[in-house]
């Protein structure tokens, strides 16, 4: 099992529809996938379920989320049983460690949202465990078991879920953040990818994530020099590797006779052009994947995602679908049928792009 994470320290960027469909594709290509939403504005969950599956998940958390242990001692053997036997939020499961309470003896189910994928939503309620985390990191270092715990929690979940569900790849949705929820994550998984629009903000959100990385290595390496072997099998065993990028929503180049190799709009192709290099300047060479630098240098699929889709990532949204799989859903409002079906080749076309971005990270993820 490796743990991926998509990641930009600006936000809007596409990264929730990168992860979304991403996730689809992997699946579709053969691969057991799970999304953990630790983005505590939840829009992969959003983008995933709709708002009545969402509230029956949250609903009956709410005692729990207050005070975990309370709700527990209120709540018979038998109710917390059937609570804990239908899918809950990350926070739900998290949120014995923030309290510093008995973790759960077993994990709620995920919810599978087709063959080969589930999910594990995520909750609003997520920025207090995030405080906690800031708060207890600095006890990391005298080798506090609780605070070891709080640091190690995310990846010990997503281990714990790949054993019993059998998953190859764990991708985490995080904020856009370089708070201290986002170096827990960042320093726990296996790889990271970055989308990022061809701008300017990206430009400069990128050279954050390698300044983030490279302090966050430091601590990462003076935990490991004061912690006993027995602390120190709870981490990671190597630090973040970064397994490559990819362009998003670029606009593509129309009604002119010039033309460039990515085939995107001359305003763009001036940043697009930027990132490979600020990518190298910014992330240290220690954090690359043990891949080619000129393929770290492409995007992800060849650039097969790189352009941007209009308006079908919110008609993906608001059914709940991956686009390729619209125009033959029977779900359609009346008003959006003729449309989506109409531009049936369009919506279909994004499946193979995405399977071939999908393919190239499997392929990356064998380096690490």
């Amino acid at each position: 099992m490796k743990i991926l994470t998509v990641f930009n320290n600006k936000g809007g960027v596409g990264k929730t529809t990168l992860t979304y469909h991403m996730a689809h594709a992997l699946a579709e290509i053969g691969q057991r996938v799970l999304m953990i939403d630790l983005d505590p504005q939840c829009n992969l969950t959003v983008y995933s379920l709709n708002e009545g599956v969402i509230a029956d998940i949250w609903l009956p958390e709410d005692p729990f989320i207050d005070d975990f242990k309370t709700a527990r001692e209120k709540s018979t053997d038998n109710a917390f049983r059937n609570l804990i036997s239908n899918p809950r939020s990350i926070h739900f499961s998290l949120k014995p460690i923030e309290d510093g309470t008995e973790e759960l003896k077993s994990l709620p189910p995920p919810i599978t949202l087709k063959r080969n994928l589930d999910l594990i939503p995520g909750r609003l309620t997520l920025h207090t465990f995030e405080s906690k985390v800031a708060e207890r990191f600095s006890s990391v270092y005298s080798g506090d078991p609780l605070a070891i715990r709080t640091a190690t929690s995310v990846r010990a979940m997503a281990e714990d879920y790949s054993k019993s569900h059998g998953y190859d790849i764990v991708i985490i949705d995080t904020s856009p953040s370089l708070g201290a929820l986002n170096r827990n994550i960042l320093s726990q998984a296996d790889a990271f990818i970055i989308p990022g629009n061809p701008d300017l903000f990206s430009v400069y959100g990128i050279r954050n994530i390698g300044a983030a990385l490279s302090l966050w290595k430091r601590q990462y390496e003076s935990i490991f020099a004061l912690l006993s072997d027995a602390k120190r099998h709870s981490f990671a065993g190597q630090f973040v590797q970064f397994l490559g990028f990819t362009l998003y929503n670029a606009k593509r180049l129309q009604g002119s006779k010039t033309t460039n190799d990515m085939g995107i709009a001359q305003a763009h192709y001036n940043y697009a052009k930027q990132i490979p290099d600020i990518i190298f300047s910014a992330i240290p060479p220690g954090q690359m994947a043990k891949i080619s630098e000129s393929r770290l240098r492409e995007s992800i699929g060849g650039g097969s995602v790189i352009h941007g889709h209009n308006t079908l990532p919110s008609m993906a949204q608001k059914y709940h679908l991956p686009m390729w799989s619209l125009p033959s859903s029977d779900l359609l409002d009346s008003e959006d049928a003729s449309t989506i079906r109409g531009n049936r080749k369009i919506y279909e076309a994004t499946q193979a792009s995405y399977q071939k971005f999908a393919s190239d990270v499997v392929d990356r993820l064998r380096a690490v």
